[in-house]
């Protein structure tokens, strides 16, 4: 007896003269695809019989063609364009996202597993740091369901992460305050329970050690990552009477709050207090000065993310439980060189 081999959404592209993309959402999103485009994708998936085979193997193999992504604050500015290479990622390959907007909140991330347990959902994108509530902690029960980590690690624990090179992006941007002459450089954001804070500090460390400027402790500084806390710790920098001449913070968010403060205090910027942040968010060439940064590529990011899931939920291991993408210099008007 001979068996066919079952048609794939590759296959029904091929045979329409479309991408994987426009094949997706003529099957799914019929009204947001010509009428033109939609006909060739119907003839194609009935020359096929992709639509039957596709619905005959999610059947058989439990599968929901949905990915289940846990975020802790879908309003943080970095999830939308990560969240955009996820969903361009997805889609070429006949997947769908269900969005869980946990808010911390441990009850919350408990609920959203139901698409788990149910069988609405195949894998797992964590934005949100550890390992969902409800799994236990060890991530090598039998329980859990691929799931990759992107943006923030889910630390000693074996979940492949994908994200930015936060301990290089952090040196190079020290790097670029010393290399304007810059020697007592704060560093806004000291948080040892946060990983991202903790490894950017480790670069601001090695930066300032290779350049042998010795560390003050005084120019070290708590922040949460927000606004509020990055004005409250430059309005603590004056109280301790040890003045940077820059600062460098651990987002852009932070950053915002120190050139509020500075601005209140009626300090002119950068002759006076040059600001480094770290992420390019959209705000940060519009406020005033200008923001010098690192920009993630968050779209890659999220393409890189789902990527790897997807190779998971086909049977691959993954050949790197650590992917880290470039953070890129972007030089605006906040940094100049230390006043004389």
């Amino acid at each position: 007896m001979q068996h066919h081999k079952l048609a794939t959404i590759e296959d029904v592209a091929a045979l329409a003269g479309v991408s994987i993309a426009t094949v997706s959402r003529a099957i799914n999103e019929p009204t947001k695809v010509a009428d033109a485009t939609r006909r060739k994708v119907a003839e194609a998936v009935a020359r096929t019989g992709y639509t039957t085979n596709a619905m005959a193997r999610s059947l058989r193999m439990r599968r929901s063609n949905m990915i289940l992504i846990l975020a802790p604050d879908v309003g943080d500015p970095n999830f939308s364009n990560i969240l955009v290479g996820l969903e361009t990622e997805a889609s070429k390959r006949g997947y769908g996202l269900l969005i869980g907007n946990t808010q911390n909140d441990p009850s919350r991330e408990t609920d959203y597993l139901r698409f788990i347990s149910s069988n609405q959902a195949d894998g797992l994108i964590l934005f949100t740091g550890h390992l969902p509530y409800g799994f236990g902690q060890n991530a090598e029960e039998t329980r859990l369901p691929p799931m990759v980590a992107v943006n923030e690690p889910v630390v000693d624990q074996p979940v492949p992460f994908v994200g930015v090179d936060n301990f290089e992006g952090a040196r190079v941007a020290t790097e670029h305050l010393i290399s304007q002459g810059h020697r007592r450089i704060a560093f806004i954001g000291h948080s040892p329970g946060r990983e991202i804070n903790r490894v950017r500090e480790s670069g601001y460390r090695l930066a300032l050690e290779s350049a042998g400027i010795a560390i003050d402790p005084r120019l070290i500084l708590d922040g949460e990552g927000t606004t509020e806390s990055g004005r409250a710790a430059a309005e603590l920098m004056f109280v301790r009477d040890a003045l940077p001449t820059a600062f460098f913070c651990v987002n852009d968010a932070t950053a915002l709050g120190v050139i509020i403060a500075l601005n209140a205090r009626r300090y002119e910027l950068p002759r006076q207090f040059s600001v480094m942040g770290f992420d390019d968010i959209s705000f940060a060439s519009f406020v005033s000065p200008s923001l010098t940064t690192m920009k993630q590529p968050r779209h890659r990011m999220g393409e890189a993310a789902m990527e790897l899931l997807l190779a998971m939920l086909a049977g691959e291991q993954p050949k790197s439980q650590k992917v880290l993408l470039r953070a890129e210099l972007i030089v605006r008007n906040s940094v100049s060189r230390p006043n004389s």
